[in-house]
């Protein structure tokens, strides 16, 4: 595939030794070769270090970053868009992975288009890469109302313009400040982009802190209330929807 211009890919990481190899194999593997996946480790305790080292000496786009101090994932996620070069950055969890296709696919859906800002549909997979039965359809066109009702957006499916849209520093969050970066950015730019392809594999682990969604409760109304600024009602309102959504699995 032709040169579109580079990506670079957004990748923090923690103690992800067990998932961490897995995800940079499936950024090696795309369609598309113009890329440079930039990893930086909050403080990892476990042989996270050692994994990545060992494909930084197979392929010289993949960069390597540790934080001096543990200071959670949205240190980390800025610290990596700050040294991104590309003229687009695309997001991945260390534990996620994405279809051979999938860059390749948002590019020239982006490109064709003339959008800036886009995410994909994913699919669900348990700590051992097996896929579940459950497919995350991703809608049209998000705005700034319809992703703070539900945020129908994953994390590693996103996509941006960086020419068109600039840098941006994630809100300090220990969870859910994905949601925060996406509200940001939908102030430069007003809608997100759905494409309806499954181009992510979305790992669910039983350590994880999401597993626990009620736990997440008290990041909501931290994001609503001191990085939006919404009102107590409306405050309220999307942390009882949100909290509707996950008593029903809706989503």
């Amino acid at each position: 595939m032709d040169d579109l211009g580079l990506v670079s890919i957004i990748t923090p990481t923690y103690n992800c030794a067990q998932y961490i190899g897995e995800t940079i194999d499936s950024v090696i593997s795309q369609t598309y070769i113009y890329w440079e996946m930039i990893i930086v480790d909050d403080c990892s305790s476990d042989d996270t270090e050692e994994i990545v080292s060992k494909y930084q000496k197979q392929d010289a786009r993949i960069k390597y970053y540790r934080l001096i101090k543990n200071s959670g994932a949205a240190v980390a996620r800025t610290m990596a868009m700050r040294m991104a070069t590309g003229e687009y950055m695309a997001f991945l969890d260390s534990d996620d992975l994405w279809m051979p296709n999938k860059l390749s696919v948002q590019l020239e859906f982006m490109i064709k288009n003339g959008y800036a800002f886009t995410c994909t549909s994913y699919v669900q997979v348990n700590e051992s890469g097996n896929v579940l039965n459950r497919v995350v359809h991703t809608v049209r066109r998000i705005n700034y109302n319809r992703l703070l009702l539900d945020c129908p957006v994953g994390n590693s499916t996103v996509m941006y313009n960086v020419s068109k849209m600039g840098k941006f520093e994630v809100p300090d969050l220990r969870k859910r400040n994905d949601d925060a970066l996406w509200l940001k950015m939908l102030r430069v730019e007003p809608y997100i982009w759905g494409i309806p392809n499954v181009l992510m594999k979305y790992r669910i682990r039983s350590n994880s802190i999401s597993v626990n969604k009620f736990s997440l409760i008290k990041y909501h109304w931290y994001l609503y209330r001191e990085i939006e600024h919404l009102n107590l009602l409306r405050s309220a309102f999307h942390v009882f929807f949100w909290c509707f959504l996950k008593v029903f699995r809706i989503k």
